[in-house]
């Protein structure tokens, strides 16, 4: 298997499959690089160079004990993309991964990174406050917490149910994709996906949206239950400098696993654009 070692030691898995244009995948929380087989296998069929990384304490990633926030988790992508040399990568973010993947455009990758695709994604910032009252409530995220703590093989299997739609009438659950979401929560840490719920819901990042001045795709499903789309997708467009929305009616959060057929076609021809 391969991985870097990053300065701190910790030793980041990836994925790095064919030749031509890279695209780099982030995944979201609590998840793993599986999370984008489908685009992965589709896009190297394309002709594609496709990469994908287990974020630090995820996945097989080393499970560390720190660096648990955004600006690490940026750094890391930051020693991949040196490590690979990759230039006019295409960077694509779901959820958590989202605000990775725009946190490391605007910090590390503007000599690097040509477009920039993210879906579903936390930015520019989920928690409510004052500067942001159509955001989720603090409590939300202590709820996570607690459940996280007490038993995270149950709060697994719960969450796939909203993150996928299955609790929509005449959406059956499948339950191959609810494993296969559980197997890789799973794998990681539990202080690291502990960590990471205050890392994708507290960081702001609408500074790193107004750095990045190149094409930017916002995609986001209108029935999202984990990251809501009012609160996200067009705040996050209007940010961007050269940013295009789509929005999916009825599609969850999920909506990359769900309805992979029309997600890769509009990434695809996003990339081609």
């Amino acid at each position: 298997m391969s991985y870097i070692t990053t300065q701190d030691g910790t030793q980041i898995f990836y994925k790095d499959w064919g030749k031509g244009q890279p695209i780099v995948f982030h995944h979201g929380w609590p998840l793993s690089g599986d999370d984008w087989d489908t685009q992965m296998q589709f896009f190297l069929m394309q002709g594609y160079r496709v990469i994908a990384h287990d974020r630090r304490g995820h996945g097989r990633s080393s499970q560390t004990s720190g660096g648990h926030e955004m600006d690490t988790y940026a750094a890391d992508v930051a020693a991949l993309a040196e490590k690979l040399d990759l230039r006019d990568a295409i960077h694509v973010g779901h959820s958590t991964g989202g605000g990775e993947a725009v946190h490391y455009v605007a910090r590390h990758g503007k000599e690097r990174v040509a477009k920039v695709a993210i879906l579903g994604a936390v930015p520019p910032i989920m928690v409510k406050s004052d500067k942001n009252p159509g955001g989720t409530p603090i409590e939300v995220f202590d709820g996570f917490r607690k459940d996280l703590a007490a038993n995270r093989a149950e709060l697994y299997w719960n969450v796939p149910i909203p993150f996928y739609g299955f609790n929509r009438a005449g959406t059956p659950i499948i339950e191959s994709v609810r494993a296969n979401w559980w197997r890789q929560g799973m794998m990681g840490a539990v202080n690291a996906h502990y960590e990471c719920i205050k890392a994708f819901s507290e960081t702001d990042f609408t500074e790193d949206l107004k750095n990045i001045s190149i094409p930017s795709l916002v995609m986001h499903g209108d029935d999202d239950q984990i990251v809501p789309f009012a609160d996200s997708a067009p705040l996050s467009s209007k940010l961007l400098k050269n940013s295009t929305l789509k929005v999916y009616k009825g599609f969850p959060h999920g909506m990359a696993t769900t309805h992979a057929d029309v997600i890769n076609k509009d990434l695809l021809e996003f990339f081609k654009s």
